[in-house]
């Protein structure tokens, strides 16, 4: 495998070394959340309806202090940054951050939420860690080299060693079909009713990706618009186990698409095809 990041300074890591501090940068950002959420963290609305609270502005803040240590040369989108009309330039490697994804299920109090940190490189999703702040798992992708589960540790993310690989599996005569938990729309239902026979997984944040990818889940599907940040860590996360992230019509989806406002129109994720 070679290394995503080349030698002219864009980044002080490379491959799973990179892959690593971001997992324990996104452990530390998840930390800070359940430490406002415990304190007790009141919503705002942002400009376009959706709630933010002093959690996701925390956790954004450690994340991109990190980011810009671990690697000063690559720019960052984050959800809340962008929000305030801050657009990173354009460039051949972006990070995508949604830093506290699933804002709605943090408010709910059901655990159901996220941070999001992933690399895109020429467009596509190349490394994505998916972190719960509730539990304190993380799931790691990195495209051609695999994928794993991580349980904390004290100081941070466990060591490599202990990471556990994870696997899509062969997908089942009845499929899992994971489906968010307060984002579900009337044209995503119709496509899951086609499918036939399944069973659904209401589930919040980019965890609909890491239980596909950790092969307890088959399918997911979201029809409606979303942003680069909500899907890009589970997107890169998905392909290094084995998975498939396409647009609705099977075109292969690209991003940092400052331009489209980072907008997605829809998904479709699935793990491995069924076994012969």
């Amino acid at each position: 495998m070679g290394n995503m990041i080349d030698s002219n300074g864009d980044c002080r890591l490379r491959d799973l070394d990179l892959l690593a501090a971001l997992g324990n940068l996104a452990v530390q950002a998840g930390r800070r959340i359940e430490a406002v959420r415990t304190a007790g963290a009141p919503a705002h609305l942002k400009a376009d309806g959706s709630p933010v609270t002093e959690a996701d502005r925390a956790s954004e803040a450690i994340v991109l202090a990190g980011l810009a240590d671990l690697c000063p040369g690559i720019p960052a989108a984050s959800e809340e940054a962008v929000a305030a009309g801050i657009v990173p330039p354009a460039k051949d490697r972006l990070f995508l951050v949604d830093p506290l994804d699933g804002t709605k299920e943090f408010l709910a109090g059901n655990g159901e939420y996220a941070v999001n940190i992933a690399l895109v490189v020429g467009g596509r999703p190349v490394l994505g860690v998916v972190h719960a702040p509730v539990g304190g798992d993380t799931w790691l992708g990195l495209v051609g080299a695999g994928a794993w589960r991580a349980a904390p540790a004290r100081d941070g993310l466990a060591p490599r060693s202990a990471w556990q690989p994870i696997h899509c599996r062969p997908r089942p005569a009845v499929p899992t079909v994971a489906l968010s938990r307060t984002h579900l729309d009337p044209e995503t239902e119709r496509a899951v009713a086609a499918l036939g026979p399944t069973t659904c997984l209401r589930l919040g944040s980019a965890l609909k990706f890491a239980v596909i990818a950790e092969g307890r889940a088959d399918l997911y599907l979201r029809l409606g618009m979303v942003r680069e940040w909500d899907i890009a860590a589970g997107h890169a996360l998905l392909i290094a186990a084995g998975g498939t992230v396409t647009a609705p019509d099977g075109s292969p989806l690209l991003y940092g698409k400052a331009e489209e406002g980072f907008a997605v129109n829809g998904f479709r994720a699935s793990g491995a095809p069924a076994s012969d």
